[in-house]
């Protein structure tokens, strides 16, 4: 099936600490091991919100809520599985993190880990991403 769209739905994880700052979990893709947020096309049936909400279920055990409001967007050049080269627009939502779980469906395919802004921004390979990280504020 070929895909109609280079939009992508990404949920931008974050926690409040014990004082009140900012942390935001990243977690690796499954190919390169880069740091990167959980994200992925379109879902049918579901606004985009809600798909990055799933995306963050799925590819991280996080539990929580996506702002409706996209922040920004990135764009990054993703290989897909044909070998085909697309650039990809990729939509971030906010999403409060509730809880993580111990077992999700890929964990034994990702890490996941908690930084500070300023520190997660400087692990992503995508500066229009890195500066949402840092800019982004609840």
């Amino acid at each position: 099936m070929k895909r109609k769209s280079n939009i992508q739905y990404a949920a931008l994880p974050y926690r409040l600490d014990e004082r009140g700052n900012v942390e935001v979990l990243l977690i690796t893709s499954r190919e390169t091991r880069r740091w990167i947020i959980p994200k992925g096309w379109p879902i049918r049936k579901h606004e985009p919100h809600s798909a990055a909400s799933l995306e963050a279920f799925e590819e991280a055990g996080a539990i929580g809520v996506a702002e409706a409001e996209a922040v920004g967007a990135y764009s990054y050049d993703k290989r897909l599985k044909n070998g085909e080269v697309r650039t990809c627009q990729v939509h971030v939502f906010p999403f409060n993190v509730h809880s993580l779980l111990d077992e999700w469906p890929e964990a034994h395919q990702r890490q996941r880990q908690w930084y500070e802004p300023d520190h997660a921004a400087s692990l992503v390979q995508e500066a229009e991403l890195a500066d949402i990280i840092r800019s982004y504020r609840p």
